[in-house]
């Protein structure tokens, strides 16, 4: 489990197809501390979570392994990452840690696409849209997770709804550089999710 909130900024190195092409390697570099990293471990990279494969140090960064399965690459930006792709990154919560943003699986619902960018005095407002599937778990004020970070949903109207990015955000993950056209892996509040099932159900 994840919280959304980004711990690094990570790069991928290179992207290789294995097995068939059934897999493809990605080798991440980043600022964690490589003796903490365990073979096993859940990285969420932009969203997904992946197991961490193997892992080093090279010149003063640290790097480390996972494999995206065909799924993930056919169901998420993935199949747009190449060598050089930024990455926002955040390790798997330890029992304890704080929960600054909210509960996140790790697991990408599918890809919302940005409509609009409106720059403010040193905030960005983004207009999205989705599936109409997936766009009934979006409420405002609800919780959103976009390219694995944890927003607060502005607004909503039919399958588009708006996230405004504060400063902080801006710097310390990927969306700087969202644009428009720019696709965004998304995966819904939870709660919203469970709360719609049992709507369903009864």
């Amino acid at each position: 489990m994840f919280t959304g909130i980004v711990t690094d900024i990570g790069e991928i190195v290179s992207f290789t197809p294995v097995a068939q092409g059934q897999l493809h390697r990605l080798r991440i570099a980043c600022r964690y501390d490589q003796t903490t990293i365990a073979d096993g471990a859940s990285i969420a990279c932009n969203g997904v979570c992946l197991t961490v494969v193997a892992s080093g140090v090279e010149g003063s960064k640290t790097w480390f392994d996972v494999d995206a399965a065909a799924e993930t690459l056919a169901l998420t930006t993935a199949k747009h990452w190449k060598a050089g792709t930024k990455l926002n990154l955040e390790r798997a919560l330890k029992i304890g840690d704080e929960l600054g943003g909210h509960i996140v699986a790790g697991h990408a619902d599918g890809i919302a696409t940005i409509v609009r960018r409106e720059d403010l005095p040193d905030m960005a407002r983004f207009e999205l849209s989705t599936t109409r599937e997936l766009a009934r778990f979006i409420a405002t004020k609800g919780s959103i997770t976009l390219d694995g970070v944890s927003l607060t949903i502005n607004t909503v109207k039919d399958v588009t709804f708006s996230v405004l990015i504060i400063p902080h955000t801006l710097t310390v993950t990927t969306l700087s550089g969202w644009k428009a056209g720019s696709e965004i892996n998304i995966e819904v509040d939870l709660m919203a999710r469970y709360a719609a099932r049992l709507t369903e159900m009864t």
